[in-house]
């Protein structure tokens, strides 16, 4: 390998690494970039917003001291802040979600595809837990948290909390994107629009279409 190549090779490898280093959203070139979410321009994030218009009120949101409605099939309710309604984290790479649970409520199996996360529990009591990749043997890490109890979910994994308390249970996550989007394993596999096809989910399921397809009939 000539001189040339060789610089070549390690100048592409060292990008290469760069990118795998790098945080999910990228670090802010400014103090801050908050978000013009009526902007018709689309970039990855928000446009920002005139420096001369912004006011503190970019940066606040209140709220968060009311519990979520957990009337509903899966027992828990996700408040999140995102820079979708908290528009100064636009480009700060951060947000947050409180999470309250009803008695034996779930946080069904779940990714964030663009954040790791960190919980705390403020209340009650969790059974959380993620599965590492196939590379890694589809291995579940998981524990049993009580009040003031951290765990962390990797970013990208398949991870869930459970209340397993007598009692209703609140839980307060910090996640490492502005935007960490959510994938809800149950809601994309079976209530994907269109349908995938029963027979692919079938053999990946190793069951019956006529099974894959009544539980596609409980995600209209």
């Amino acid at each position: 390998m000539g001189f040339k190549n060789f610089v070549l090779l390690i100048t592409v490898f060292a990008a290469a690494c760069s990118s795998i280093v790098m945080a999910s959203d990228p670090s802010p070139l400014q103090d801050f970039c908050v978000a013009d979410v009526n902007n018709p321009v689309k970039v990855n994030g928000f446009v920002c917003k005139n420096p001369a218009d912004v006011t503190a009120e970019d940066f606040f949101k209140s709220g968060l001291h009311t519990p979520g409605d957990t009337n509903n099939p899966v027992g828990s309710n996700v408040t999140a802040l995102n820079v979708g309604n908290l528009p100064g984290l636009n480009t700060l790479g951060i947000s947050m979600v409180r999470i309250d649970y009803g008695r034996y409520g779930i946080n069904a199996p779940h990714t964030h595809p663009r954040a790791t996360e960190i919980l705390v529990v403020i209340e009650g009591t969790l059974l959380v837990g993620f599965v590492s990749s196939n590379q890694d043997g589809n291995r579940l890490f998981s524990k049993v948290l009580n009040k003031g109890d951290v765990f962390v979910f990797p970013e990208g994994l398949v991870h869930f909390q459970q209340n397993v308390g007598r009692h209703n249970a609140v839980a307060i996550a910090g996640l490492s994107s502005q935007n960490p989007g959510v994938v809800t394993i149950a809601n994309t596999v079976f209530g994907s629009k269109p349908d995938i096809p029963t027979g692919i989910i079938a053999k990946a399921f190793k069951t019956e279409a006529a099974i894959i397809a009544a539980i596609q009939a409980k995600f209209p």
